[in-house]
């Protein structure tokens, strides 16, 4: 007997990480000690996000051609600062205004500076790269090679830090980006190791998912519900405005603007891995990597739609040559 049971994971938006975090979550909402209870590898698998997410983000950085970069640089390196300057523009009003801790009671229970900034700073990458592929050039779908780099939680740190929020010592900065940059080396070296790490980057999310799941109580999943709903809203709106222009003005159409404007699967596990960095951020980490997961299904869900809208009205304004002489035939 055959089930698809890959494929239909892989029609809920995200699913690769969002059905394994759930999953979790409604086991130990319901089994609270499930993993201590069978100990050893199961229990890893129940608290070992961390190390499982560091493996990953080694895969990841194999996954950086370093001789492409050059030629997508412009393009992707834009993007990649205009959501980081849009992670920090966040970091400086919200932290400001709300701080470290999450705000504990009312509607926006749960919101955090942190929640706010992993959600706007790490790009969808498949994502991007599938929309690009269909309205966009392939200079502009390779460009995700240079935005990979946003990926982990470095640049959340330094968002955090720069605006004076919380300090972040050197060591755990460069800690926070050396699998990466162990994995860029690697690759580069190597195409067979290249090969053989980038195959493991899908096969692990469904992993550290499951670990991060096992983190987080499912009534909060509830509460976060509708604001983590918001949470996605805002970051497509927000980011999308940026991003279009930033392209547009060096040359690109905008299309790649919008499709930018997502929050990237792993980025649910940043608000854990910062935590961990600075015990400051350790009550705002649960309710922020559940806002970060819904924000993910949400801009997963918009981002392929104002694509399309975008890709239709700057055709329709500035019709394509092929486009142009149809419709001459048509009119003829």
């Amino acid at each position: 007997m055959r089930i698809p049971i890959k494929r239909t994971v892989e029609k809920v938006p995200g699913g690769m990480m969002i059905v394994p975090m759930v999953a979790a979550s409604l086991i130990v909402t319901a089994y609270p000690h499930a993993g201590a209870f069978f100990g050893s590898f199961t229990n890893a698998l129940f608290t070992g996000s961390i190390p499982i997410l560091a493996v990953f983000y080694v895969c990841m950085g194999a996954t950086i051609n370093v001789s492409s970069l050059p030629r997508v640089v412009q393009r992707g390196g834009l993007l990649m600062a205009t959501k980081i300057g849009l992670g920090i523009g966040v970091a400086f009003l919200f932290g400001h205004w709300i701080g470290v801790q999450p705000i504990k009671t009312g509607w926006f229970a749960g919101l955090s500076t942190l929640a706010l900034v992993a959600a706007v700073n790490d790009t969808n990458g498949g994502l991007y790269m599938a929309l690009m592929g269909k309205y966009g050039t392939m200079e502009e779908a390779a460009a995700y090679s240079m935005m990979a780099l946003e990926s982990g939680p470095f640049f959340t740190m330094v968002s955090l830090g720069v605006t004076g929020l919380s300090g972040f010592p050197w060591q755990t900065l460069l800690g926070a980006i050396l699998p990466l940059c162990v994995g860029v080396i690697l690759g580069n070296l190597d195409p067979e190791i290249r090969e053989l790490l980038q195959g493991s980057v899908p096969a692990l999310i469904p992993f550290f998912a499951f670990a991060l799941g096992a983190t987080l109580d499912l009534h909060r999943l509830w509460q976060a519900g509708l604001l983590g709903v918001a949470l996605g809203v805002c970051v497509t709106f927000f980011s999308a405005p940026a991003l279009i222009g930033m392209n547009r003005l060096f040359g690109g159409k905008g299309t790649a603007g919008v499709a930018a404007a997502s929050t990237a699967g792993n980025a649910a596990a940043v608000p854990i891995l910062v935590a961990a960095a600075n015990h400051d951020y350790f009550e705002a980490a649960a309710p922020a990597t559940v806002l970060v997961a819904a924000s993910v299904i949400v801009t997963a869900l918009l981002a392929p739609l104002l694509t399309a809208w975008w890709a239709y009205r700057v055709e329709k304004k500035n019709p394509s040559p092929k486009n142009r002489l149809e419709q001459t035939d048509s009119a003829g």
